[in-house]
């Protein structure tokens, strides 16, 4: 095991953690992302692309670097008001807005498996399903 340097301020810092997900056919997922999701295309190469919103990326690769059914975390300022966006949109909703100790989360799948659980600050005071 790898010990942590004693003074915090001699660590490299962090700058971003950007998922890449596997997908069959990138035009497929592209258009999901972007008409669906509301995500827009930073840049796109070969058989690999980018995909933002807010700032923040996902890769996806052409039948690469990744599995099917791969599960990601995207913290939302308002998980309800994401989750009326995306029902209008014809996302693919596989858990309505539900209250966890962690988060209010829901659940979204994209044309390849994989699920975005997206959360934003659980509901204080309301039932918890943990």
């Amino acid at each position: 095991m790898t010990s942590t340097p004693a003074d915090p301020a001699a660590r490299t810092k962090l700058e971003c953690v950007i998922p890449i997900l596997s997908v069959r056919e990138l035009p497929r997922s592209l258009d999901y992302y972007i008409r669906v999701l509301g995500f827009s295309v930073e840049w796109a190469a070969g058989e690999m692309a980018s995909v933002s919103r807010d700032g923040l990326s996902i890769y996806l690769y052409e039948r690469a670097q990744g599995h099917p059914g791969t599960w990601i975390w995207i913290g939302v300022e308002d998980v309800e008001a994401l989750h009326h966006e995306y029902q209008s949109s014809g996302a693919v909703i596989l858990q309505e807005p539900t209250n966890y100790p962690w988060a209010l989360e829901m659940r979204v799948e994209d044309p390849d498996g994989h699920v975005l659980r997206i959360g934003s600050e659980p509901k204080v005071g309301e039932p918890s399903n943990a």
